[in-house]
């Protein structure tokens, strides 16, 4: 999900691209609009109402290039009240990193990349597989593996 002005098609294309190739079903996402148009395909027209039905055991990607706008925050919350985990994908925004399980804040001034690099590289490491040779870790030890080898960090 993203905000109402922005929503996250590149990552929801790389995200279902890396579910196929990993063969991990549960990583494929639905793209959820805030107003999807009328006749639009069935994956192009999930709404809010898919939020406002998540439950425990599932999990929202709140992606949002710009501070989240207070309705976006209430939805998040909602969601996390019922049980939903929470990643966020964001440019320093406390109000939605602080409602997030797990969030990645690409600050503008600090990172070493832009916000749609950095989505392509959270869609690859929630593709990496668990069988790989590299211990699977939690989404942001992934990750964080991940911005090493492409920085040139050498490892501990």
């Amino acid at each position: 999900m993203g905000t109402p002005d922005d929503e996250p098609w590149h990552l929801t294309a790389h995200l279902e691209q890396e579910s196929r190739l990993a063969d991990l079903p549960g990583l494929a996402p639905t793209l959820v609009r805030w107003e999807p148009p009328p006749g639009a395909p069935p994956h192009l027209s999930v709404g809010l109402a898919r939020v406002e039905a998540a439950r425990r055991g599932e999990t929202l990607l709140v992606v949002s290039p710009d501070a989240a706008p207070v309705p976006l925050l209430e939805r998040v919350h909602d969601a996390r009240r019922l049980g939903a985990t929470i990643l966020a994908l964001d440019q320093d925004d406390p109000a939605l990193d602080e409602m997030a399980h797990e969030s990645l804040a690409i600050s503008p001034e600090l990172a070493p990349f832009s916000f749609d690099a950095a989505q392509h590289l959270v869609s690859l490491a929630a593709g990496e597989s668990a069988q790989s040779e590299r211990p699977a870790g939690s989404f942001r030890g992934r990750l964080a593996r991940l911005l090493d080898a492409v920085s040139g960090t050498p490892p501990p």
